[in-house]
């Protein structure tokens, strides 16, 4: 095999292996999210105990997939597209560690509040976020293996959902803390869990737009449209009895 052929061969076997070792993480990050939110409707302890345990794997493959990346880069010293594939590699094996340490808090929260949650409303709709989070998650993993940038960008568009849904709940919840203090601690911890599952969007819209510039080499200048209006949300206090 001629040395220039036998360069291309290896190079290609490392963004496979790297490329290979982002699809791990990101079936890992999927998985802990399901656990962690099963968790918090089941009130099931042991399995929290596992989604934070099992989180030190995603940092460790974040690390080894940074450093692998860092070591393509300075050997075969990539130009365009290969370049942005390596950089992208890098970008979303961050996003994804970040997605495992939110699933991991979603974990505490669990182990926080010990206790069945008493208004099943309120978990159906952290439920119902969990699943849009996920299913957003599982899409775009799908489009940064194709590179299919339209997918990506639909994806990117679609996080508004989310974050309408996270501002309802919000709403919701505090009025619900106003009507009965006793409520305060669980609904606090229910709501840092929602930030949580609304922070995954996030990080899937991020990766969509590395798939993006991937594919094309340019970066989303625009702002994406947030559904998310918490921290503008006024709530009336209920009148006294």
């Amino acid at each position: 095999m001629p040395m220039n052929e036998h360069i291309v061969t290896a190079y290609d076997e490392e963004l496979r292996d790297l490329t290979a070792q982002i699809a791990e993480m990101g079936g890992l990050s999927e998985r802990l999210v399901a656990e962690s939110v099963s968790a918090l409707t089941t009130n099931d302890m042991d399995l929290a105990k596992r989604v934070i345990a099992e989180d030190a794997k995603i940092d460790a493959l974040q690390r080894s997939a940074e450093d692998k990346a860092v070591l393509v880069i300075a050997k075969r010293q990539p130009m365009a597209q290969d370049l942005r594939r390596v950089v992208g590699i890098m970008r979303t094996s961050g996003d994804l560690e970040r997605v495992g340490d939110l699933a991991k808090n979603i974990a505490k929260r669990v182990i926080a509040i010990n206790s069945p949650f008493q208004s099943k409303r309120f978990m159906h709709g952290v439920e119902h976020m969990s699943e849009l989070a996920m299913s957003q998650l599982k899409a775009v993993l799908d489009s940064y293996v194709s590179l299919d940038v339209d997918t990506a960008l639909l994806i990117r568009d679609q996080d508004e959902e989310i974050d309408a849904i996270y501002t309802s709940l919000f709403r919701e919840l505090l009025t619900y803390m106003m009507e009965d203090p006793r409520n305060i601690t669980q609904c606090t911890h229910l709501l840092f869990c929602a930030k949580n599952i609304e922070r995954i969007g996030d990080h899937a819209t991020n990766i969509a737009e590395t798939v993006f510039y991937i594919a094309t080499g340019e970066q989303i200048v625009e702002e994406r449209a947030k559904g998310d209006q918490s921290s503008f949300t006024h709530v009336e206090a209920p009148a006294p009895k």
